[in-house]
Formats: C-alpha cells, sequence, structure tokens
C-alpha cells in the first residue's frame, strides 16, 4: 500500500514526531524557526520543511516581525484530529468505569477476608 502524503491533512501531518514536538512548542506562544530548530536539535531548514508542512495543513501560521518569521500556533487545524479523538471518549468512560467497579470489588474482598 502506498504511503499517503504528509502534506494532505493535519492527521498525516502530525504523524511526524518532530512535527508534533513543534506544535507542542509552539503551544506556549510564537516563535521564530531558529528558536524552534535550537530547541529541537534539528536544522533550521529541517525545522522550516516541518513548518512549511504544518503550515499547508492549517496547524501553523506565521507572520512578519521584521527580519524575522514568527510561527504560531493555529488550533483551528487541530479540530478533526480532536473530534476523531472525542469519538472515543465513551470507549475511555466505559473502560475506566470497569476498572473502578474492579478496584472496588476487589477493595471489599480484601475487607471480608
Amino acid at each position: 500500500m502506498a504511503r499517503a502524503a504528509t502534506t494532505s491533512d493535519a492527521f498525516n501531518a502530525i504523524a511526524e514526531p518532530q512535527r508534533r514536538d513543534i506544535l507542542a512548542l509552539l503551544r506556549t506562544g510564537e516563535r521564530p524557526v531558529t528558536e524552534l530548530a535550537q530547541e529541537l536539535g534539528m536544522s533550521q531548514p529541517g525545522a522550516s520543511k516541518h513548518l512549511r508542512v504544518l503550515r499547508e495543513v492549517g496547524l501553523v501560521r506565521v507572520r512578519g516581525a521584521g527580519k524575522q518569521r514568527l510561527y504560531a500556533l493555529d488550533a483551528r487545524g487541530l479540530r478533526p484530529v480532536h473530534e476523531w479523538v472525542g469519538g472515543f471518549e465513551q470507549f475511555w468512560n466505559e473502560t475506566f468505569d470497569r476498572l473502578d467497579t474492579y478496584v472496588q470489588d476487589l477493595k471489599q474482598s480484601r475487607q471480608e477476608e
């Protein structure tokens, strides 16, 4: 099966771990590419390449500030990912409810011993 292009949507873009690292850093505010590259231990061209992909799928926006280009998280692009993950909420709630029931039953059986 052919691998999907990494620039097609947010899911493909965040499949790459370094792009997720970039998004995590941008949660705290906008940063220039040099700072992102330095914090992640990658080359500036490498960071720029990832930022281009993130920008193309709408996860990052950029603005000029003098000679710098500042990148910022655009959380609106994460909406499809958030909605998809949210579909698993019922599964996790039921799993935690079963775990809670198991722990309560275990506590009760130990008290009865």
